[in-house]
């Protein structure tokens, strides 16, 4: 049997279909008399207004296209491969149709944000790595947009994730089990000293053990996503110092797979000898030998996050740009395991 639409409601009430969208949105331009003579025909003809029909009327009451950008710097990490999967499919079940763009450098993801690459779409998510409230001082925001990960912005709603959070623990970790000689292994030009949230959490659980970290031990890469990048900051942390740590707290999943790569390359056994973490719980972490200890910024909570501020952005809210932070928690593998 055919489900009624929204087209039947209409016939049915004797009216027009952006009037249907109107009451289904609850439009205050909708008089007490029509809204009664819609709502009694939804009930006669049994119309359910699901998600996806929802967004149709949504469509069809303010011209919208039902489609938002899903914008990722690039889609070879495993972590924003994964995230772009996770935004489609969860705007998918709210009725929209995605269409993927992939933004680099700075220039690259302020253009997504402005409108520039992403004329044709009602709001954009964006995964961004250079995004900052300078970079887009002054601008005017055409449609929603929302930043999922990356740094704190006040100028978008914004999904943190909990980097600090996330590097207290799995250093607490590593320190739980014996080690007092960790490396940092991020993704800063050579002889930069490390900065951001992720740097923070190392070194405040290495004060509460009383351990003041070592400068020497922070190993430089040339890049922050591949796991050449991971592999070139271990094998020059070894070159300068032996193997004078007993840990490497990776900035990423795939800085850390390019380390343990690194590692093995030049006899060192992990844990035995070097036990290493990531940060990210790619699945690709699950599948390394031995398996990466990770930190889960709890992705799907992310998303949901994401798109739930979009959707209320897309729906009339107006308000003040706003943070949600959400939770982390540790995947303990073989990679960590106690000395």
């Amino acid at each position: 049997m055919k489900r009624p639409t929204l087209a039947d409601v209409a016939a049915r009430a004797g009216v027009s279909a952006k009037t249907v969208s109107n009451v289904l949105l609850g439009r205050p331009q909708v008089s007490v008399t029509t809204r009664a003579r819609v709502q009694a025909a939804i009930d006669e003809i049994g119309y359910e207004a699901g998600h996806a029909t929802s967004q149709a009327g949504r469509g069809l009451a303010s011209g919208r296209t039902g489609r938002i950008a899903v914008v990722v710097p690039n889609l070879y990490q495993p972590y924003f491969a994964e995230n772009a999967e996770r935004l489609i499919l969860a705007l998918a079940e709210r009725g929209f149709t995605s269409t993927l763009r992939i933004a680099h450098g700075e220039a690259g993801e302020r253009d997504a944000v402005l409108g520039v690459t992403t004329a044709d779409v009602d709001g954009v998510i964006i995964c961004p790595h250079h995004l900052s409230d300078q970079l887009l001082a002054s601008a005017v925001l055409r449609r929603p947009v929302v930043a999922l990960g990356g740094p704190p912005l006040k100028t978008l709603d914004c999904v943190l994730m909990g980097e600090h959070a996330g590097f207290l623990a799995i250093t607490r970790h590593l320190l739980a089990t014996g080690r007092r000689r960790p490396a940092f292994v991020w993704n800063g030009p050579a002889g930069a000293v490390p900065t951001g949230n992720r740097y923070a959490g190392f070194v405040a659980a290495l004060e509460e053990y009383g351990i003041e970290h070592d400068p020497s031990l922070v190993a430089n890469s040339s890049d922050w996503d591949r796991r050449a990048s991971g592999y070139e900051a271990m094998a020059g942390l070894l070159r300068r110092s032996g193997p004078s740590f007993d840990a490497a707290v990776c900035v990423n999943d795939t800085i850390a797979v390019g380390a343990m790569k690194a590692l093995h390359a030049h006899g060192i056994r992990i844990p035995e000898d070097v036990a290493v973490t990531g940060f990210d719980d790619t699945d690709e972490g699950e599948f390394t030998i031995p398996s990466l200890s990770s930190v889960s910024p709890d992705q799907g909570e992310m998303v949901a996050a994401a798109v739930h501020l979009l959707i209320e952005r897309l729906d009339g809210y107006d308000g003040e740009p706003r943070q949600v932070h959400t939770g982390t928690h540790l995947l303990i593998r073989d990679s960590s395991a106690t000395a």
